[in-house]
């Protein structure tokens, strides 16, 4: 973690995970159209299989390029590859049957086809150590990875094998725990847990998706990072004022929690709560495909000095990049960038 600070600039800057993919690459107009697929979503890719991953290593030089001429210091790989966050990693797992799926309410209330356990879940081999080798192979900056939480998997499968909701959760919080060794061993830098859905279920979260996240994160050497959302502003319009379950992760073994605060215009005493992690600021709005000009982007990471130090910011994009058009995806994120050198210049002097 020490080496990983200093090779970072003050407020350095990232995506939460994913990028805009190519037109020739996805069908966005069937990705715009859908909730996350928690299956598999094969109709999504507009390549040939035989072609596929060929495409999709294309795309991810893409993605990387793009963050590197915008003046991004920490780098992912865009979740090129992904149909969404978490199908990619839970459909690799086994004790699923994605044959006959079952199903279950997103955070919207409506019903989704999903993962049916039918087994004991097991991850039998790594699932994103090649994405990961491809990426920093690719660029010298600092690289992150993303893998899908314990509870957000529980919450996304229809559990037809364990006896209650906590025991799925603590089986895919082994599987997590498994993969973030993995990545961390091929050479990470940062590995993120996203937990949409603690901020969906709060009571659910409370009860065992803290303990699920707990026990991914046991054991594991190197810097970690739980990300929490509102869901994608492509999909979820509307935003509450606060975080429903945010204050819980204060004494989480995590490093840094990844937080969005641009579309929602978010109450940021909330970050008092967090006073021992970075805190990865969401700041750049994706419900818009208007760039913002730096100076806005820039007094939206001011708002939260008073409660975190600038020593304990990354500067982020809210997430659910991958559902803006490229050139507004390029646009913010050298906005983004801008900022940060107007905020160096201001703290350094």
């Amino acid at each position: 973690m020490t080496s990983l600070r200093a090779s970072l600039p003050l407020l350095p800057t990232s995506l939460v995970g994913s990028y805009a993919q190519p037109d020739w690459l996805i069908d966005r107009t069937k990705l715009a159209g859908r909730f996350p697929p928690r299956v598999r979503a094969k109709e999504l890719w507009r390549i040939p299989p035989e072609h596929l991953a060929q495409a999709q290593d294309d795309g991810t030089l893409l993605a990387i390029r793009a963050q590197e001429r915008a003046g991004l210091d920490i780098l992912t790989d865009g979740e090129i590859r992904r149909e969404s966050y978490s199908n990619h990693f839970a459909t690799a797992l086994e004790g699923v049957d994605l044959d006959n799926p079952g199903s279950a309410l997103d955070r919207s209330g409506h019903p989704n086809p999903v993962p049916r356990i039918t087994g004991p879940i097991r991850r039998p081999r790594a699932v994103e150590v090649g994405d990961l080798e491809f990426l920093r192979a690719n660029t010298s900056h600092p690289v992150k990875m993303t893998v899908p939480g314990p509870f957000t998997m529980s919450q996304q499968a229809q559990n037809d094998h364990y006896p209650d909701p906590e025991s799925a959760a603590m089986a895919y919080a082994t599987a997590v725990n498994a993969e973030m060794r993995d990545l961390f061993a091929a050479g990470a830098d940062i590995v993120q847990i996203d937990e949409p859905y603690m901020q969906a279920r709060p009571d659910a979260a409370r009860a065992y998706g803290l303990a699920a996240l707990n026990a991914a994160l046991d054991g594991v050497t190197g810097t970690t990072a739980v990300h929490i959302c509102f869901g994608y502003a492509a999909i979820i319009h509307e935003r509450p004022s606060g975080y429903s379950f945010l204050p819980e992760l204060a004494d989480c073994p995590v490093q840094q929690v990844s937080i969005e605060t641009a579309q929602s215009g978010l109450d940021l005493g909330v970050l008092a709560d967090l006073s021992a992690k970075t805190v990865i600021l969401g700041v750049v709005d994706l419900s818009d495909h208007s760039v913002e000009p730096a100076e806005v982007v820039a007094g939206r990471v001011r708002r939260a000095f008073s409660f975190v130090p600038p020593e304990r910011i990354v500067i982020a994009t809210d997430c659910g990049m991958k559902y803006l058009p490229r050139t507004s995806a390029e646009g913010k994120m050298r906005s983004m960038a801008a900022a940060a050198e107007i905020l160096r210049t201001e703290v350094l002097g």
